[in-house]
């Protein structure tokens, strides 16, 4: 490494949005802060992920929502239009992916910023090429995210397959897609194409889509996306891949093909865990993620947040560590972490929210389980709400101790319903009490009100 050596209290590597807000925090509270990132300032959220994503489905449920009003309120005459989505995605959210924003926001706050990517030397130390080694008196922050993880199957390699990336990034849109994945990547964007008159194939190796959600989600989203024309193949795995004149051809493991003009790979998500890093900071070879304790610790002048601690790819997890982090670095008393209601949401239609533990891994833990269910159609709001109105609340209790260790809510505002129950496990509610609760009416969050009627008295 050539270059001189420069000195600063806190290096953050990645300046991803637990990176960011770790810097700038720790930079506005009089820490000579430097962050480093390769790419841009925010990192995936902003760029490629949450909020771009959500222009799409936001735009695409419109379209939905329209079809919606013959037998209601109308007729109605829709013509989707691509152009006006990929123009909102590059002008109101990411600049045309360009973050001087976001590194001026950074800047002004006290904090020096570094284009390039980074290398761990050890505890306190890191390289960046053309840059030279900076040295951190306090310590080091790792926030280096996740990469999209393209599987080894035979030829994939070699076509111009799309990640989230060029997906949310695309200006025209192909006639047909092959979904390669049906987590919460791959349904949320194959549902907003399918929509935009894209041909959608959702390719699912396991036995359903969101295989990480309860059963009945899975069933309840594959009726949903057949009746919209999405093709769920699940179950099946692509063993090759061909791309000719304009067409991706895809073998499956039953041997069957499957063509499209566009191929979308969305199989998971890895942390940036270099080998040379674990080395650097004397851990253990070939760890996914960087292992941190209740203080985001990984060892003495060394934090972590983010994606790549793994405990949750999401924004609000990597914005709850980095104000730990910030907490720690200035000896500031604290909470430990806790992700024992740890909340997420899909946002397909229906929206698919869960916060806790599901049905299997509580009763894989030994818990002594009760379920209760609730059909949002059979709500006074469903019946009201009508077309669009399907979903589900599932509440999965612990009868020992009378409380909720997990929950599932599906519907047209899954994830705003899922906020009371993920505080009804947050703050340990007993059943009992949530029973005797006042719920609005008519509302969607009435619906755990029946779910609670299926669980155990006492």
């Amino acid at each position: 490494m050539t270059g001189p050596t420069t000195r600063a209290d806190i290096v953050v590597v990645g300046m991803g949005v637990g990176g960011e807000a770790v810097a700038g925090s720790l930079a506005e509270a009089g820490l000579d802060v430097v962050g480093i990132e390769a790419e841009l300032v925010g990192g995936e959220c902003p760029y490629w992920g949450c909020i771009p994503s959500k222009m799409m489905i936001r735009a695409a449920n419109l379209i939905a929502e329209a079809s919606r009003i013959p037998g209601m309120s109308g007729t109605v005459d829709v013509r989707p239009d691509w152009t006006p989505v990929a123009d909102r995605i590059r002008h109101e959210a990411t600049d045309d992916w360009n973050d001087q924003v976001a590194v001026d926001r950074f800047t002004g706050k006290g904090g020096r910023f570094v284009r390039g990517a980074a290398t761990v030397l050890g505890p306190r130390s890191v390289s960046v090429e053309g840059v030279g080694v900076i040295e951190a008196r306090r310590g080091i922050v790792l926030a280096t995210g996740t990469s999209s993880v393209a599987p080894p199957i035979d030829g994939l390699a070699d076509t111009p397959f799309w990640t989230n990336r060029e997906a949310v990034s695309a200006k025209d849109l192909p006639a047909s897609l092959v979904v390669l994945g049906g987590g919460a990547i791959g349904v949320e964007i194959g549902q907003a194409f399918a929509r935009f008159e894209v041909e959608v194939t959702v390719v699912e190796a396991a036995e359903r889509i969101l295989p990480a959600e309860e059963p009945e989600v899975s069933a309840l989203l594959a009726d949903t996306f057949r009746s919209e024309g999405i093709t769920v193949l699940a179950g099946r795995a692509a063993t090759q891949v061909g791309y000719a004149g304009g067409t991706f051809a895809i073998r499956l493991d039953n041997g069957d093909d499957v063509t499209a003009e566009g191929l979308l790979v969305a199989t998971g998500r890895r942390p940036q865990v270099a080998p040379e890093m674990l080395r650097a900071l004397e851990l253990e070879p070939g760890l996914r993620a960087l292992p941190v304790d209740e203080r985001m610790r990984v060892a003495d002048g060394v934090w972590a947040v983010g994606d790549v601690t793994g405990k949750g790819a999401f924004t609000h997890v990597a914005t709850y560590q980095a104000d730990l982090v910030v907490a720690d670095v200035l000896g500031r008393p604290t909470p430990e972490a806790e992700y024992r209601a740890l909340p997420r949401v899909t946002f397909t239609d229906p929206e698919v929210g869960s916060v806790g533990l599901s049905e299997a891994q509580a009763r894989e833990q030994g818990l002594a389980v009760a379920v209760g269910t609730a059909n949002l159609q059979h709500t006074a709001r469903g019946w009201l709400h009508k077309a669009g109105s399907h979903g589900l609340i599932k509440l999965v209790m612990d009868t020992d101790t009378g409380l909720l260790v997990g929950a599932t809510s599906a519907g047209p505002v899954g994830g705003e319903v899922l906020g009371a129950l993920a505080v009804a496990i947050h703050g340990r509610v007993p059943v009992e009490q949530l029973r005797h609760m006042i719920w609005a009416y008519p509302t969607f969050h009435r619906g755990i009100q029946d779910a609670l009627r299926d669980l155990p008295i006492g």
